[in-house]
């Protein structure tokens, strides 16, 4: 079954044949990938009435072959005398003429086919598309990144990482699975796609060890094989610099396919390369650069606590308490408030809303939920470096919107009502869902946000709708620190300085969702309306 793209090399260029992908979003959203769980129930159920229609029809195959075969076994062992009988001599040239035609050439078996292909065309819009795929294979990359997993667990479905020279469980799912050597195929073919050797290399190497220990068995369901396995690991390791290895594979697949002329020059060439005065050094696996990778060691370091900084909360200027804001609405049902940072300034609400308000905005949400953008200039677009689904809701929506927008008015005493506060943005995060390095706030005059006219985002006031069992921090990177994932708390920050400028100690990160489905909700409050509330200092340094 080869629903996928082939992909051949030769020494000096890589040829893609690729696919037109349609556009698919089903990654970016969790929700998405759940609801993909009811459209596959339908397929089993397809494939369940096709199976049973081919046992039907292999049962009258088989009825068919007891009847000749009985005939031959009793009626025929004396020719002569059964075919003296003009009865037995018709029915034999009849059988020969249209029954054995009528059961080589049944139509019966293309029937049962097409009815299930027309089952499966019914749903095809609801499918995965090969964006989806390749998406979901960036995101197990990416967890393997941030998180430090190694790969070798991966496949066995556990999660864990190396520490003092020993595999550690970081998190134990309830329910995992281990891939197969097709699945981790495909992973290493994505990386391979995008000329990212680092990743495809591990992940193929896993890809070949599973497919040699089914023996090389192909099953009708894979897309790839162990010959395609070895052809794509062979060409990654070379490309890494590792010869003497590309060509040990290289062999290995000549003898499943000895006559491929492709793979009989690369040999050559390898030989050529190591028998060479001075052949290429091996130069390791190393990963791709990003544009953040500045801060990409401290960006993962702090996903890795996973909120858990002991020497950063031993500042004794940090405090939790009962917070009113000496608003009357809260005087005799106070927050709970905790303090996470002073610069910038960080505040945790703790549970600032219900179960139910939780999924009231969710439900509300869910129809409206389209890929996240971000900002491109003047114009917003999607980005790798956000993996979610978002939707805005107005007041309008539903009075639970207008109730959340009222208190959090109340705790931050700012003006949050439209346009001095954006609407309520409600986001799903999907398979590695995350959020790179960003700040909330503009940094260039032509930015979308300023598109209300009221200035620049003073704050950020983010809602926890959901809990997650692992990941999915909010990671803090100047102020090195992260915090974790509190369900119907909300965390609330100040975006710029006093004197308007940009704190660049905001610079946050959404961490990668290693476990979970995380929702939140957004309330970005703008700086005009709030020359009252946020008063400017005396000190224009401030």
């Amino acid at each position: 079954m080869n629903c996928l793209p082939r992909v051949y090399f030769s020494w000096a260029l890589l040829t893609v044949a690729v696919i037109p992908a349609s556009s698919g979003e089903m990654y970016t959203s969790l929700l998405n990938v759940k609801q993909a769980i009811s459209v596959e129930r339908k397929l089993i159920d397809y494939l369940r009435t096709y199976i049973d229609q081919e046992l039907e029809r292999l049962e009258d195959i088989k009825r068919f072959y007891v009847k000749v075969s009985d005939l031959h076994t009793e009626l025929y062992k004396g020719p002569g005398t059964a075919m003296a009988n003009p009865l037995v001599a018709f029915t034999l040239i009849k059988r020969l003429h249209s029954e054995w035609l009528n059961v080589v050439y049944s139509n019966e078996a293309l029937e049962n086919t097409q009815a299930l292909r027309s089952s499966y065309e019914d749903k095809e819009a609801d499918l995965p598309k090969l964006e989806d795929l390749q998406g979901a294979a960036k995101g197990l990359m990416r967890l393997q990144d941030v998180y430090a997993l190694q790969v070798t667990s991966l496949v066995r479905g556990r999660f864990q990482r190396v520490s003092n020279g020993k595999p550690i469980d970081i998190y134990m799912p309830t329910v995992s699975v281990p891939l197969s050597g097709d699945d981790c195929f495909l992973v290493g073919k994505v990386a391979y796609e995008q000329e990212d050797y680092y990743h495809s290399v591990q992940w193929l190497e896993e890809s070949v060890r599973l497919f040699r220990g089914t023996g090389g068995e192909w099953s009708p369901e894979n897309e790839g094989t162990l010959e395609d396995a070895l052809d794509h690991l062979a060409f990654s390791h070379f490309k890494t610099g590792n010869v003497s290895y590309a060509l040990s594979l290289s062999q290995e697949l000549l003898h499943y396919d000895p006559m491929n002329g492709r793979v009989l020059q690369n040999v050559e060439k390898y030989e050529k390369l190591l028998v060479a005065a001075s052949p290429p050094r091996v130069s390791g696996l190393r990963r791709p650069t990003t544009k953040h990778v500045r801060t990409r060691d401290t960006y993962e370091r702090l996903c890795q606590t996973q909120g858990s900084q002991p020497m950063h909360f031993e500042n004794p200027r940090l405090f939790c308490d009962y917070f009113t804001n000496d608003n009357p609405g809260l005087l005799l049902l106070p927050v709970r408030r905790e303090v996470l940072s002073l610069q910038p300034y960080v505040v945790l609400y703790h549970n600032f809303i219900t179960d139910t308000e939780a999924e009231d905005v969710k439900r509300i949400a869910q129809p409206g939920l389209t890929r996240s953008v971000v900002a491109a200039g003047e114009k917003q677009a999607t980005a790798d470096y956000r993996i979610s689904k978002s939707a805005w809701l107005k007041d309008s929506a539903h009075s639970i919107v207008g109730k959340l927008d009222q208190r959090i008015s109340m705790l931050t005493g700012l003006n949050v009502k439209h346009p001095y506060g954006e609407y309520l943005q409600v986001v799903n995060y999907g398979i590695g869902g995350h959020y790179e390095p960003h700040f909330d706030h503009a940094t260039s005059p032509s930015s979308p946000v300023f598109k209300l006219k009221t200035g620049n985002r003073v704050a950020t006031f983010m809602i926890y709708l959901s809990s997650v069992d692992a990941g999915g921090s909010t990671a803090f990177i100047y102020a090195n620190f992260s915090a974790p994932v509190v369900e119907k708390a909300a965390i609330f920050w100040w975006n710029l300085h006093r004197n308007g400028q940009g704190d660049v100690d905001t610079l946050h990160a959404g961490c990668p969702v290693l476990i979970g489905d995380k929702w939140v909700a957004n309330k970005w409050i703008h700086e005009y309306g709030q020359e009252f509330q946020h008063r400017c200092s005396l000190n224009p340094e401030e």
